[in-house]
């Protein structure tokens, strides 16, 4: 079973009982797939950067769980057709496979530091417009 992140953006209009209900559906269609949830986060209203449908703000929910790979594109496909969901994304959740790689060590006991040049080195003495 792979870890999956549900981001959904329900509709503003709504009051609180509309909205916990399509809350309640979202979350009976995971487990209807297979998904176990394991958390969910209610962010609450939020002002969107643009109007999505002519509204101007909508309830913002998380909802991680876990499900086999076939239940990601069953859900997806009935949140779609849901006319209180504005906006929704589901995610694989990735964050305990991040791996942290040391980093390179800048000078090794291989590598020898570039010689540095002296600073007058450069100049070129037979130029004519130097002073002398």
């Amino acid at each position: 079973m792979n870890k999956y992140e549900l981001a959904v953006v329900v509709s503003g209009k709504l009051d609180e009982e509309a909205k916990n209900g399509v809350l309640d559906k979202v979350k009976a269609l995971i487990e209807r797939f297979g998904g176990q949830i394991s958390r969910v986060d209610e962010w609450g209203k939020k002002r969107f950067a643009y109007e999505v449908h002519k509204m101007k703000d909508g309830y913002y929910n998380f909802i991680k769980f876990e499900a086999e790979p076939t239940a990601p594109a069953e859900i997806e496909s009935r949140m779609r057709i849901m006319d209180s969901v504005e906006r929704y994304l589901l995610v694989i959740d990735d964050q305990e496979m991040v791996e942290v790689k040391p980093e390179a060590e800048e000078n090794t006991e291989d590598e020898a530091p570039a010689e540095e040049q002296p600073a007058d080195a450069g100049e070129d003495e037979s130029d004519p417009d130097a002073e002398a």
